[in-house]
């Protein structure tokens, strides 16, 4: 129960470090991720970067969903918890 759960948990991580990237490269119109993410920060708008990434912990966390995983469904729960803590953080 715990290991699906800490699974979930990374793999939410992940899923929201692609989905950053995603995001970056998309908005970021061929800039390298890393400017991005300065001038983001720069700008005040990281946090929205962050919280689009987000979106596709939405993708994972149905899919766990229907394949049954629970405890892995609560896991990518927790880490979408954990990157809106980190965004409301970042926004104060």
């Amino acid at each position: 129960m715990k290991k699906d759960i800490i699974i979930g948990l990374i793999v939410g991580l992940i899923a929201n470090a692609i989905g950053l990237f995603l995001s970056a490269t998309y908005f970021g119109e061929g800039e390298p991720f890393m400017t991005v993410v300065k001038s983001a920060q720069a700008e005040g708008f990281l946090g929205k970067l962050i919280s689009l990434g987000a979106i596709l912990n939405l993708v994972v966390f149905f899919i766990f969903i229907q394949k049954k995983q629970d405890y892995r469904a609560r896991g990518v729960l927790f880490a979408t918890l954990i990157v809106a803590l980190i965004t409301f953080l970042i926004k104060f």
